[in-house]
C-alpha cells in the first residue's frame, strides 16, 4: 500500500509513517516548513518529505491519503484554500482517512493495545510502561509523542513474544481532536485492553468549552475497554471519580490514594511499591517530582494486568532513562545548569518546578524561562494562573511574542520576579545577566522555543568561561 500523510513532520503522524514504512509501507508525505528532527528521521526512514500542500502532489496517486488535524477548510485572506491538495482530494473523491483511523486498522487491530491517558505525563507514562514491558521481554511496539532516552525512536512495530496470546502495543492516547473531518477525540480509535487514565483537568480550550466536555471524551475511551479489560485510575483526580461514575464495564485498579491498590512509600526518587498495603518491589531512580512517582504506579498497575509482576516492573524503572525534553539537562556553564522541558500547560509547568525545588533543595536558585505556545496558553485561558504554577521559581521569563493578552499584566503578582519579553535575543541577554553560579535554568516551552538553549549555553560561556 502506498499512502501519502498530509501533516507528515507532527510527532504523531511521523510515528505513523514510521511504523507503516517498517510494516511495510510505500511512504510519502507532506507538511509546511518540512522541520526536524522529524523531518530528518523521516528521511532517514527513506520516506520521501515535499514542501507545502500544492494539487501536483496528486500525481503520486497513493492509495490512501492519510490526513493529519493541522489541515483544515481554512482559507487565506485572498479567498484561496490553505491546503489546496485536501480541496482536490474531495473534489475528486478520492479515498482519504485520519492517522488515529488508519493506525487502528492497519496496525493496532487484534494486538493488546495498553493506552495512556491524561492531561499530563502521557509521554512519560507511556515510555515507562514500554521500558517495563521491554525489560520483561514482551519486546511491545509503542507510538510515543516524545523520544524514550531508552529506545532512541518514538515508534516501532514490536513483535509478539512467546506465551503471549497477542502482541503488545503501548500507545500515547491524545484527547485532542482526530482530524477536521472527525472531532472525536484521537483515542477512541484505538479500542485499548487496558487504559491508564492518569489524570485530567480543563485544556485544549480551542476545542473544549469546559471541563464537562472533556470528561464525557474520556468516557467514550472507557466505554471502548472490554469487560476483561483493565482501568488503571488516579484515585486523587475528582474529574475521573466523575468519569468512571458514567460507567465502568471493566476491571477497576486504582492508584495514588491512600486506600488505592497500588500506592508509594519513601522519597520521589526513592520508594517503595504497596500493593493493597503490601511491598512488592522498590524503585530508585533519577526522577524526581511526586508526578514521576505516581507516573509510575500507573505503568506498574498496567504492566500487572500483562503478567508482569509489579518487582519485574519497579527495577525496570530504577533503570529508566526518561524522555528527551522532559527535565532534559542541556548543559552546565559555569556551575549554571540548562534544562529543556515540555511543561507548557500551569500545572505541569509547576510540577516540573516543584519536582525540581525538591531535588535542588532551597538554598540554589531557579529561573524559570518559559513561553505561553499551545492553544490553550495563546488564547489566555490560563493565565491567571501563571503566577501560582511560578511559585518555586526564584525568577520568571516569559516569552510574550504572538499572544493577545498581557503577560506583563498576567505576571504582575510576581512583583520584580517577573519579567516579560517578546524576542528571544532579549530573553537570553536578560536570563544571562540574571544568572549567578548555583542557578537552574528550565527553559519550557511544547516547541522549538528559538533555539534558547544553545544561545543561553553559548552567552553564559561568553560572559563566564567554561
Amino acid at each position: 500500500m502506498h499512502i501519502h500523510i498530509l501533516g507528515i513532520c507532527g510527532t504523531f503522524m511521523g510515528g505513523v509513517a514510521a511504523l507503516a514504512r517498517e510494516a511495510g509501507h510505500t511512504v510519502t508525505g507532506c507538511d509546511a516548513g518540512v522541520y526536524p528532527p522529524m523531518s530528518d528521521q523521516l528521511r532517514a526512514l527513506g520516506i520521501e518529505l515535499i514542501e507545502g500542500y500544492g494539487t501536483q502532489q496528486l500525481a503520486l496517486k497513493p492509495d490512501i491519503f492519510v490526513v493529519g488535524n493541522v489541515v483544515s477548510r481554512a482559507r487565506l485572506a485572498d479567498g484561496s484554500p490553505k491546503f489546496p491538495l485536501m480541496e482536490a482530494i474531495l473534489d475528486q473523491g478520492l479515498p482519504y482517512t485520519s492517522g488515529p483511523q488508519w493506525l487502528s486498522e492497519h496496525v493496532l487491530q487484534g494486538r493488546h493495545v495498553l493506552a495512556v491517558a491524561g492531561t499530563h505525563g502521557k509521554t512519560t507514562t507511556t515510555s515507562m510502561l514500554a521500558w517495563i514491558l521491554e525489560c520483561a521481554g514482551l519486546t511491545p511496539g509503542f507510538l510515543v509523542g516524545g523520544v524514550p532516552l531508552d529506545f532512541g525512536v518514538s515508534a516501532r512495530l514490536g513483535q509478539q513474544a512467546a506465551g503471549q496470546e497477542r502482541s503488545l502495543f503501548v500507545i500515547e492516547a491524545d484527547e485532542y481532536d482526530t482530524a477536521f473531518f472527525d472531532k472525536r477525540s484521537k483515542f477512541v480509535h484505538y479500542r485499548p485492553r487496558t487504559a491508564v487514565l492518569n489524570n485530567l483537568e480543563f485544556d485544549h480550550a480551542d476545542i473544549f468549552p469546559d471541563l464537562a466536555a472533556i470528561e464525557r471524551q474520556f468516557h467514550h475511551l472507557v466505554r471502548t475497554v472490554p469487560a476483561s479489560g483493565r482501568v488503571v485510575v488516579n484515585d486523587l483526580e475528582e474529574a475521573l471519580v466523575r468519569v468512571l461514575h458514567q460507567g465502568c464495564w471493566s476491571e477497576q485498579r486504582g492508584f495514588g490514594a491512600a486506600v488505592s491498590d497500588f500506592t508509594a512509600r519513601g522519597e520521589h526518587h526513592a520508594f517503595d511499591v504497596l500493593h493493597r498495603g503490601q511491598v512488592v518491589g522498590r524503585v530508585e531512580w533519577s526522577l524526581s517530582g511526586e508526578h514521576n512517582q505516581l507516573n509510575a504506579l500507573a505503568a506498574i498497575a498496567a504492566a500487572e494486568h500483562v503478567g508482569v509482576s509489579p518487582a519485574v516492573a519497579a527495577q525496570a524503572l530504577s533503570r529508566f532513562r526518561n524522555v528527551k525534553r522532559r527535565m532534559e539537562l542541556r548543559g552546565t556553564v559555569a556551575n549554571i545548569t540548562v534544562y529543556d522541558d515540555f511543561a507548557h500547560h500551569p500545572t505541569a509547568i509547576r510540577t516540573t518546578l516543584d519536582g525540581l525545588r525538591a531535588q535542588v533543595g532551597q538554598q540554589q536558585r531557579i529561573l524559570a524561562v518559559f513561553e505561553p505556545r499551545s492553544n490553550t496558553m495563546k488564547l489566555g485561558t490560563m493565565k491567571a494562573q501563571l503566577p501560582w504554577s511560578l511559585k518555586e521559581a526564584d525568577v520568571a521569563f516569559c516569552h510574550s511574542a504572538g499572544l493577545d493578552w498581557d503577560a506583563s499584566e498576567a505576571l504582575a503578582p510576581l512583583g520584580d520576579a517577573g519579567h516579560v519579553v517578546d524576542d528571544i535575543d532579549a530573553l537570553v541577554q536578560q536570563v544571562v545577566a540574571a544568572a549567578q553560579p548555583g542557578d537552574h535554568i528550565v527553559c519550557m516551552s511544547n516547541g522549538g522555543f528559538g533555539g534558547i538553549h544553545a544561545k543561553l549555553l553559548q552567552a553564559l560561556t561568553e560572559k563566564l568561561g567554561s
